[in-house]
Order: C-alpha cells, then structure tokens, then sequence
C-alpha cells in the first residue's frame, strides 16, 4: 500500500486557489453535512473548539471519505499534540500564535522524524494504516502541509523570515488577533487592519510562499483569492447555522399578521 497523496500540499506548490471552511461544531455528524460540499479544504479547530483527540479522528474519517482536505489546528505549538495527530492520520496542520524563527523551526521539528526532527516514531499508527503503507516514512513529510499562523504586527513584520523556514507549506493571516494587537478589537475586516496584513502578503507571495486567512465575507474572501492569497476560508459550519437559523426565524416573524 502507497501513500496517498495530499491535494491540499499539491495546490499550495501548483498555485491552484483553495476555498476553506472553519468546521469548529466538534462533531463528525455535522462534519458530514459540510464535506460532501466540496470545499478545497477544512479547518478542524481544537484552538477555539472544544474538540478532542476522538472527535478529531471522527472528522477526519469523515473528511477522508470526501474530496477536501482536512487541516487540524492544534491548541498550541506542542510537540507531543502534534505527534498525536499526526499519528492520527491529519493531512494537514495550521499552527496558532507563531511569533518568531525560533517559533517556527519548533513547529516544522515537531513533524519531522529524527534526524530532521523530534516526532517519535511508531511503526503502526491509523496514519500508515497500521504498518501496511510501505513508503510512509519516505513520503510523509512531502506530503503533510504545515501552515503557520502570524497573528500579531510583531510577527507580521517577520513573516517573510517565519515563511521562508524549511518545511513550512504556508503562511496564515488571523486578521481578528492582528486587529486586537492593533486594538481594534471585534473588527476583523477593518481596512486599517488589512493595510497592515496586504503588504505583508505580497511580500510573501513575491517570496514564492502561499499565504492564506479566513474571513466572512463571501464578496471579501473572492477578492483575496484574485488578488493572489492561496487559500481562504469564508465561513464557518457555526456561522452558517447561526446566520440560517436567525435569517428563518426573522422571515417567518416579518410575514405574521
């Protein structure tokens, strides 16, 4: 048995636009409302979710059987987290708060096996189905997209350096913790926060290093995509039923006599 290979990975070096969605309702039953979409890729989040390691492997079994692309984002920049997820069989990973080089080298180590890293190595695990794929350690790191996300001005101001780290697929804007750092908090897509995050961006692309973010705004999301950001996600499994059920209840309220 061979490896399969990751489509997330593959666009990010071809320069295909991916669209996301943030999937943060912790549940694989849900997650199978949203991944027969065909959304590029999703974002299982265990940062601002209450998700677990069970519940993760629920989604990515889910997602697998599907076309997109799943990328967990682990709580933090752990090492022993990431070992576990990625024995879990995760595509893809997106690393919260990276704040330096350093930061970043750490990341990255925390997916490569020795000598390139510190992941401990385990010769069955659901991610080489259980010893059968026979190229797994050959191929793993190729294959397994690491993204990191810079979330203050500090580490804007260093995210050619962070990006341009070995082993690192991506750089992730996150525009609502950039704009606290700025205090503006609550206002993500305030224009004075992307005059700080679009010229980063292009010094980035310029660099030949994807760059992606999320944001909710359909309209906003598109203009990003062609205005050369990677990947994007517009919306959020919880965004779409919170918008579905007040839009319903606002309709059914506006007709009654």
């Amino acid at each position: 048995m061979k490896l399969k290979p990751n489509p997330f990975t593959a666009g990010l070096k071809s320069g295909s636009k991916q669209i996301g969605l943030w999937v943060s309702l912790c549940n694989n039953f849900a997650a199978e409302t949203v991944a027969p979409a065909g959304y590029d890729w999703a974002l299982l989040d265990m940062e601002h979710a209450p998700n677990d390691l069970q519940i993760v492997l629920g989604q990515l079994q889910t997602f697998e059987a599907n076309s997109t692309t799943a990328i967990v984002r682990p709580p933090w920049n752990d090492a022993v987290i990431v070992k576990r997820l990625l024995d879990l069989g995760a595509p893809a990973l997106l690393f919260p708060m990276i704040q330096s080089v350093e930061e970043a080298e750490k990341a990255v180590e925390s997916t490569r096996y020795p000598p390139r890293g510190i992941r401990g190595v385990s010769g069955a695990t659901r991610a080489n189905a259980f010893g059968r794929v026979t190229d797994y350690f050959d191929r793993i790191e190729d294959e397994t997209a690491v993204i990191l996300q810079v979330e203050t001005v500090s580490a804007i101001e260093q995210a050619v350096e962070i990006g341009s780290v070995d082993g690192v697929s991506g750089i992730f804007f996150g525009p609502a913790d950039i704009g606290a750092d700025m205090g503006i908090l609550g206002k993500p897509n305030d224009p004075a926060i992307w005059e700080v995050i679009r010229p980063a961006a292009k010094k980035l692309m310029a660099a030949g290093i994807p760059v992606g973010t999320l944001v909710f705004d359909p309209v906003f999301a598109t203009e990003l995509l062609n205005d050369g950001f990677s990947f994007v996600a517009c919306g959020s499994d919880a965004s779409l039923l919170t918008k579905g059920a007040d839009a319903l209840l606002a309709q059914v309220k506006s007709g009654i006599a």
